[in-house]
């Protein structure tokens, strides 16, 4: 569904997007992951054709996004970081007028919004004006707009960002219906480490300009090791003890290190052979976090860049 290959975008001597390269499959969900600043919205805008590579070529759904970009923008629908969405129509007559922007009768642009807002989840509030609707039913009435002509490449550039928890869970609820249900390829960027985890076939860390890292979020976490095991004792010299049983080096009361070698019935038996009682045991998965900060050398602190 989508093709980059060594795309460029510089703003001056700056450059935003650094020749990237990679591929998109039909009916995945791929996932750009990355700090703010990092290249994602300038990515997600080449694709869309809202500006021009510098250099370097993208395909979506087959169509070049410079020589063919009007038959790329009907092939995909956006959803932006800003919603443009009248505060003073209702939800069910933006959804009846967008239709009627893409050239449908009054009755299939009636029809066609009646079946959207059951899909979001928002039938309830159809003749609502939308400057009542809360930051998360703004969101999926903007993605029913997105949806009206039935894309079949679906960008959403942090579409929930700035939103409350529950609301995002409920735009990670449509995002995922839309994939399952109707086998929209979907295009995600997001700052949210748990977003890309929890939604992403695939993903992509982009970090000034450059991918660093590809792949599932199960391959990524290998690439940082397996799972990892904190012992925390009362004193340094039990830790200092637990430390020499496994080979490791502690520090302070404290000794971590991978179970690469060691289950964890393993650990718990060898200390208790030597009658060595930690007050604390944890056993932790690696993370994307923990890939991040691998690749860039930065990390996120609560699923939020630390950098600006």
């Amino acid at each position: 569904m989508i093709e980059v290959e060594s795309l460029v975008k510089t703003f001056g001597d700056v450059p935003a997007v650094d020749g990237i390269s990679f591929s998109v499959k039909q009916g995945e969900i791929f996932a750009f992951l990355g700090p703010n600043g990092a290249g994602k919205s300038t990515a997600i805008q080449m694709l869309t054709t809202l500006i021009r590579p510098t250099s370097g070529s993208a395909r979506v759904n087959g169509f070049d996004v410079v020589k063919q970009e009007k038959d790329v923008r009907l092939s995909i629908g956006v959803a932006l970081q800003e919603t443009g969405i009248d505060k003073v129509l209702t939800g069910r007559e933006l959804l009846v007028l967008q239709g009627r922007l893409f050239k449908m009768t009054k009755r299939e642009a009636e029809a066609r919004a009646e079946e959207l807002l059951s899909v979001v989840s928002l039938a309830d509030a159809a003749d609502r004006k939308s400057g009542t609707y809360s930051g998360g039913m703004r969101r999926r009435l903007d993605l029913a707009l997105t949806l009206v002509h039935r894309p079949i490449v679906l960008f959403l550039d942090e579409p929930t960002t700035g939103l409350d928890p529950a609301s995002r869970i409920e735009i990670w609820r449509e995002v995922r219906r839309l994939n399952q249900e109707f086998g929209t390829t979907i295009f995600l960027t997001t700052q949210y480490l748990e977003e890309a985890d929890e939604l992403a076939d695939r993903i992509a860390i982009i970090h000034h300009g450059k991918i660093v890292v590809e792949g599932t979020a199960e391959e990524l976490k290998q690439t940082v090791g397996g799972e990892s095991i904190t012992l925390v004792f009362h004193t340094d010299a039990e830790a200092q003890a637990a430390a020499k049983l496994f080979g490791q080096a502690a520090t302070g009361p404290s000794l971590v290190f991978e179970l690469r070698d060691y289950t964890l019935t393993d650990v718990v038996r060898k200390l208790d052979e030597q009658a060595l009682q930690p007050e604390r045991l944890t056993v932790k998965q690696p993370s994307l976090d923990d890939v991040f900060l691998k690749v860039t050398g930065e990390s996120y602190e609560g699923g939020v860049p630390s950098v600006d």
